[in-house]
């Protein structure tokens, strides 16, 4: 068994003469979630094809638990489970009989089929929908049905392409605690556009814009991105800036509304009791005083405005 169960080496897709994807580099352990995000068209769902074998990359490598998918593609995508944004889902049948193909699709041996089927709906909580045809199930279950058939033949990776579009925030809580689940056992690769998704779910995350990762680290490391190094402060009887600037630590002071105002620090270090006892010492009314928490879609912004066009 590989070090990493999915290595992608300087991946890249044309199409014509556009790059769909460039020079894309990542890998996957074993027992993590990792988030690819990015916006609709900025080369995901290209990306998760190549993976799956379904398109051929233009340029570079993949290797499937050491294993290269355009060399040996038939055993190398035998280790991948996945679920693409549109289900493939035959809604005519039951959940078992739909399990069962999906089975045989995935050369489970014909006597492991029903142990295989059982074992799917027991950890996607599908059991007592068995006998029920797909297409009176709800969303969540239909979804949950999907991801039972790309995890049905136990495979090394799992990949979900979008998997909580399109359901309600009931569903979506229930899909997301499903993947985390998968994710104790199998590598999953979460491909989503929806920003706290990541942050609920995933171990690591990877951006990707225009083809090309943006950026690439733990959820930890995103967490202290959006933190950062400001604070907000408010004051009922403000000083003048310089007064502000003057207190050691203090870089950059913005006035926001409402007497409140971002104060950038220079160094990791917060000065927050300082400026505490500063602002009761001289009598500027201080009413409120917490770090500043960049949003997601903020960091999003900033992450792909930096990419060089």
């Amino acid at each position: 068994m590989a070090i990493h169960t999915l290595e992608a080496t300087d991946l890249s897709r044309l199409f014509g003469v556009n790059h769909a994807v460039k020079n894309v580099t990542f890998h996957l352990n074993k027992g993590e979630v990792l988030g690819f995000l990015g916006p609709n068209g900025a080369g995901k769902s290209t990306t998760m094809r190549m993976l799956t074998g379904n398109l051929a990359p233009s340029e570079g490598a993949i290797k499937v638990c050491g294993i290269d998918i355009v060399e040996k593609p038939k055993e190398a995508k035998s280790n991948i489970g996945y679920l693409p944004e549109i289900r493939p889902l035959y809604k005519e049948l039951t959940v078992d009989e739909f399990l069962a193909i999906a089975a045989r699709f995935h050369n489970v041996n014909s006597r492991n089929i029903r142990k295989a089927v059982e074992a799917a709906k027991d950890k996607c909580g599908l059991g007592h929908m068995s006998k029920k045809l797909i297409e009176n199930l709800s969303n969540g279950y239909q979804q949950r049905v999907g991801i039972a058939q790309a995890i049905i033949h136990e495979p090394e990776i799992v990949i979900l392409d979008e998997p909580t579009v399109g359901l309600d925030p009931s569903q979506i809580r229930e899909i997301r605690k499903l993947i985390k689940d998968i994710g104790k056992k199998h590598s999953v690769i979460l491909s989503t556009h929806i920003l706290p998704e990541v942050e609920m779910v995933c171990d690591r995350v990877q951006i990707i814009n225009e083809g090309s990762l943006v950026y690439r680290g733990s959820i930890d490391d995103l967490k202290q991105q959006r933190k950062g190094n400001k604070l907000l402060v408010g004051l009922s009887k403000p000083p003048v800036m310089k007064e502000i600037l003057s207190i050691e630590g203090v870089s950059l002071v913005e006035k926001v509304e409402h007497g409140m105002f971002r104060i950038h620090i220079k160094s990791e270090y917060i000065p927050a009791e300082e400026i505490v006892a500063i602002a009761i010492k001289k009598g500027w009314g201080l009413f409120h005083i917490a770090p500043d928490i960049t949003s997601l879609e903020d960091i999003f912004v900033q992450l792909t405005q930096m990419q060089p066009k």
